[in-house]
């Protein structure tokens, strides 16, 4: 079985590696791997075409000023495809390289077998992505539940719910008995303070946090605030928060931060799958969210609807509050995020409907995720374009 990867980013390698392994422990010594992947990738055998670093970036500027790279390596990517012959190509997230890729192969190379894992969010902004989706992607994995209506009102690829990888995760995002002091109880509630993972995301959020939390400070003075950092953004975010006149503790790497989210009471949030995170853990918050300026004013123009935080979508109720572009003012932030500190409905609104998402989330017969993914691309793989 010789499968193509193409992966745009660290999340997307994540994904990649569950899934070959899966692969492998459902077919042993059968999966032959090439594509472009990240270091997770690699530790299961795959030797990447290039370095992840040279397309992982986001933002319409970020984006135009990396665009001949982008190009050089969609081609390269398309050109490795035709060359190893693979039984099935499978595109991970990243929809504006990885969708690039598979359009230009299904013209290329229509026999081969396209599989899609990860949805781009076509149910917050520009729909018409499915309908296109659906003329190169033969089956799209879908890893957030109610995806699959939405790809078929929308005439999108057929579509299968096989998962979240968070779910393989509820051990280390909850915590044990006694690990987080009940809220009535605790003499230091734990806020935890999520900027974002990628630059051009914490760029624009620090400074709004940084008052918000200032303010908030002056109502709630032994609160203690941690900011779990991915490695790549900790010196930026240590400059930053240096010069902050309320300075959270900064933690490293995924142990440290989920460490801390079995601690936490509450939370300020960049929106992304971090929000998926803390609603899974049981943990209320407040979304915040900032594009550039070119995306901002696209936004007004096209009245495109602002990106909705994960909880809100899947619960279908908005509970989280969700603060955009100019409602990203400190005190508006502050406003939403104390009552999240103290006892009433807000709060408990929160906490009692995060405790549904177990029920709405998981695979009938219990399956992993990375399991129920290998399934539908080992068939692609070995039955062919066909096999609908």
């Amino acid at each position: 079985m010789k499968l193509f990867f193409v992966v745009g980013e660290e999340s997307g390698d994540l994904l990649g590696a569950e899934l070959i392994e899966a692969l492998r422990a459902r077919y042993p010594g059968s999966v032959e791997i090439a594509g472009a992947g990240g270091s997770r990738m690699a530790a299961q055998g795959l030797q990447p075409l290039f370095p992840l670093s040279e397309i992982a970036v986001m933002g319409f500027t970020a984006v135009v000023a990396r665009l001949p790279t982008i190009l050089r390596r969609i081609s390269d990517c398309v050109a490795a495809i035709r060359q190893y012959k693979p039984d099935a190509v499978v595109i991970i997230d990243s929809p504006d390289f990885t969708h690039r890729v598979a359009a230009r192969v299904r013209k290329l190379a229509p026999e081969i077998p396209i599989i899609g894992y990860v949805s781009p969010s076509v149910w917050v902004w520009r729909p018409g992505r499915a309908r296109k989706m659906a003329h190169y992607v033969d089956h799209l994995l879908a890893i957030l539940p109610f995806e699959p209506v939405v790809h078929k009102r929308l005439s999108g690829p057929d579509c299968t719910y096989v998962g979240h990888p968070l779910l393989t995760k509820l051990d280390l995002l909850r915590p044990a008995a006694g690990e987080r002091e009940t809220f009535s109880q605790a003499r230091r509630p734990v806020l935890l303070v999520l900027p974002g993972s990628r630059r051009s995301e914490s760029s624009r959020l620090l400074d709004p946090f940084a008052e918000t939390l200032e303010i908030l400070a002056r109502t709630y003075p032994d609160l203690e605030l941690i900011l779990p950092a991915v490695e790549h953004l900790e010196d930026d975010i240590r400059r930053a928060v240096a010069s902050w006149p309320v300075r959270p503790t900064i933690v490293v790497g995924e142990a440290d931060k989920y460490r801390a989210f079995r601690r936490a009471h509450a939370a300020l949030a960049a929106s992304g799958t971090v929000t998926l995170e803390l609603a899974l853990a049981g943990i209320p918050m407040v979304v915040a969210y900032k594009v550039d300026f070119i995306y901002a004013t696209l936004r007004k123009i096209t009245g495109i609807t602002p990106v909705f935080s994960l909880p809100n979508i899947i619960l279908d109720e908005k509970l989280v509050p969700e603060l955009i572009e100019e409602n990203t003012r400190p005190r508006i932030l502050e406003k939403a995020l104390a009552p999240l500190l103290r006892d009433g409905p807000e709060r408990r609104g929160q906490v009692e409907a995060f405790a549904r998402l177990d029920e709405l989330m998981r695979l009938e017969n219990g399956e992993r995720p990375a399991d129920k993914a290998a399934e539908i691309v080992a068939r692609f793989a070995l039955c062919g374009r066909t096999d609908r």
